[in-house]
């Protein structure tokens, strides 16, 4: 398992990737299912504080692997198998979602963790073992997992009152490990291959967030047969979520990751930000959902905080994609200023009466000023 050359033409995600990234899509539905049902019964906050918990542990888990196959991936069948356990390890977690979002036991998706982890910390060691010019950061990232694994299920016997507290200082050390663990040297990551990584896996919680709206709008349609605000949130869902892939995929991802100096120094937050690109995505199709229940009189929330479940992830999203996608590509401020004006604008939409479609106009607005050709 040595290091793959990051100058490798034409590598692309393998069929296997695909197959991590697919099993992936269950913890997804059920991280947007969860927070659906936090909406529905008007737990705005703590709602969304438990997603934000339980999608980190689902978009980390995916995140860690994805950049260690991008630098190490042989394809042979040792490395297959090992893969095979971290998908079982994926499941296994998304089977604890629920339970870790509506009751706070974190048992299940701890042993989901558990196996993730550990799989990922042999093959760090395989690394090792086989890349002596990398071994310090190799055997740092081994490390680092395996220490954070450890904190993950010494949190499980400590009394509820301090769990919190220990979530927080847990995602902080995780997120410190690849920085701590690179600077003793990068692994050599593919720009062009982990760019489609992270495009892929945008695909998956777009599809996620079409997929919670559409089944949410048919069930709203298949009681009341129709309404004008009914129709207004199907169309507006629909824009928001074409605008959200075009804007995503106005500029290749590549181009941001080209092995120089200063793209060494932008890979981690532009890695990082798309936590919020992700789960902001998923967030999306579950406002959109839970707006449905508001609309049918199904849930006991006020317009404004209905209005706002769509109007915050399609905020958050424009803001997090312009930030760290393409604002490095601007170089004027008539290029820059029109997306936190529409953004402003998006969150404004919760007062409306119709606030997925205004939401959806604006960000189609933007997408058109971005497409138009410039002198």
């Amino acid at each position: 398992m040595v290091g793959r050359n990051p100058g490798e033409p034409h590598r692309t995600a393998t069929s296997l990737e695909l197959f991590f990234d697919l099993c992936f899509v269950v913890a997804v539905a059920q991280a947007s299912t969860s927070l659906h049902g936090a909406l529905a019964e008007g737990d705005y906050a703590g709602g969304a504080l438990r997603f934000a918990l339980v999608f980190f542990t689902i978009w980390w888990a995916w995140m860690n692997f994805t950049w260690f196959a991008s630098a190490y991936d042989p394809d042979d069948v040792a490395y297959r198998l090992t893969v095979l356990v971290q998908i079982t390890g994926s499941l296994v977690l998304a089977a604890g979602v629920r339970r870790a979002f509506e009751d706070g036991d974190l048992q299940i998706i701890t042993l989901g963790y558990v196996v993730l982890r550990t799989t990922l910390a042999a093959l760090w060691l395989r690394a090792a073992l086989s890349d002596p010019a990398r071994r310090r950061t190799t055997l740092r990232f081994a490390t680092g997992v395996m220490s954070c694994q450890l904190g993950w299920v010494g949190l499980l016997f400590v009394p509820d009152p301090v769990r919190l507290p220990g979530i927080v200082v847990m995602i902080v050390a995780e997120v410190s490990v690849p920085v701590w663990a690179q600077s003793a040297g990068m692994t050599p990551w593919h720009p062009r291959h982990i760019a489609e990584r992270y495009e892929l896996f945008t695909l998956i919680v777009l599809g996620e967030c079409v997929a919670a709206a559409t089944v949410a709008v048919r069930g709203a349609f298949d009681r009341h047969h129709g309404t004008g605000s009914l129709y207004a949130l199907a169309a507006g869902g629909l824009l928001v979520a074409y605008a959200m892939w075009w804007l995503y995929f106005t500029r290749p991802a590549h181009t941001l990751l080209a092995t120089t100096h200063q793209a060494h120094r932008r890979r981690f937050s532009w890695a990082y930000g798309h936590y919020l690109i992700f789960a902001s995505a998923t967030a999306e199709g579950a406002g959109l959902a839970a707006y449905a229940d508001h609309v049918t009189h199904r849930a006991e929330a006020s317009s404004i905080a209905a209005g706002a479940a769509v109007t915050v992830p399609a905020a958050v999203f424009l803001i997090t994609v312009w930030v760290v996608h393409l604002r490095p590509h601007q170089r004027s401020l008539a290029e820059r200023i029109p997306f936190p004006l529409a953004a402003v604008g998006v969150l404004m939409a919760a007062w409306s009466p119709a606030p997925a479609l205004v939401a959806g106009v604006l960000l189609a607005g933007l997408v058109g000023w971005v497409t138009m050709p410039r002198r």
